[in-house]
């Protein structure tokens, strides 16, 4: 009797497996591709319509050159997502700056509201106590405090423009992008209003720390959030000054 062999279904079997194996591999990295390059996207959807119509006092670039440094940074902020760096903490946000020692304990106010008619925003909670920007506004440390000479720096989150609830803290910022010179921002204290307009507007990496600096020659109002909307690849700097009612 002659003997059979099958061997075939075996061998297709494995180059099947083998597809398959491969199929996911493309698949994860066009994912990762994508994500890596989601702020790219980002700036091109939401910033550039915007700033091209808008008359910046110091210009935000209307494009994004893709070189070394730029990937870079881009794999850097992909790198902190993935090892999940919290950035509810506001303290995480300038990893190369520290506060003042005991600032938080030194402020004479430990709440107060903001109000930004244009996006709808009103009496808004800003905490001079805690870092945690998942429940309120957070005024960073050893900034200055409505109305006082200095900069006051606020910190607030964004997201994508399409979840954007002035309600929601972890939202609140969303459309700040969409802010531009001369838009109103009234901080309240002890019912109190007082009235900042905004003077400059521009982007930064998360380690520059000029932001913090305080000049005292008139009180300023600093806003800050991620940068582009959806992701925490840099930071947008909304720098306000304070104007008599």
């Amino acid at each position: 009797m002659t003997p059979y062999y099958y061997t075939k279904e075996k061998k297709r079997n494995i180059r099947n497996f083998l597809r398959f194996i491969a199929a996911i591999v493309a698949f994860s990295g066009m994912i990762i591709t994508t994500y890596i390059f989601f702020p790219l996207i980002s700036w091109r959807i939401y910033f550039a319509p915007v700033f091209a119509q808008s008359d910046i006092a110091i210009p935000i670039p209307k494009t994004t050159i893709v070189d070394k440094t730029t990937i870079k940074s881009l794999m850097n902020q992909a790198s902190d997502a993935v090892y999940g760096i919290n950035y509810t903490n506001a303290e995480n946000w300038f990893p190369t700056f520290s506060p003042t020692s005991g600032s938080k304990k030194n402020q004479k106010i430990n709440t107060y509201t903001l109000t930004i008619p244009k996006l709808n925003i009103k009496n808004a909670i800003v905490t001079t106590t805690d870092y945690n920007l998942g429940i309120h506004l957070v005024q960073y440390g050893g900034t200055a405090t409505p109305p006082e000479n200095g900069n006051t720096v606020i910190f607030g989150h964004s997201t994508l423009p399409q979840l954007f609830n002035p309600s929601d803290y972890k939202t609140i910022f969303a459309n700040a992008y969409t802010l531009g010179i001369g838009d109103e921002i009234f901080a309240t204290i002890e019912n109190i209003s007082y009235r900042y307009k905004i003077n400059s507007i521009i982007v930064v990496d998360p380690t520059d720390n000029s932001i913090f600096s305080q000049e005292v020659d008139n009180p300023y109002l600093t806003l800050v959030t991620c940068t582009p909307p959806g992701t925490t690849w840099k930071r947008l700097i909304i720098k306000a000054r304070f104007e008599k009612i």
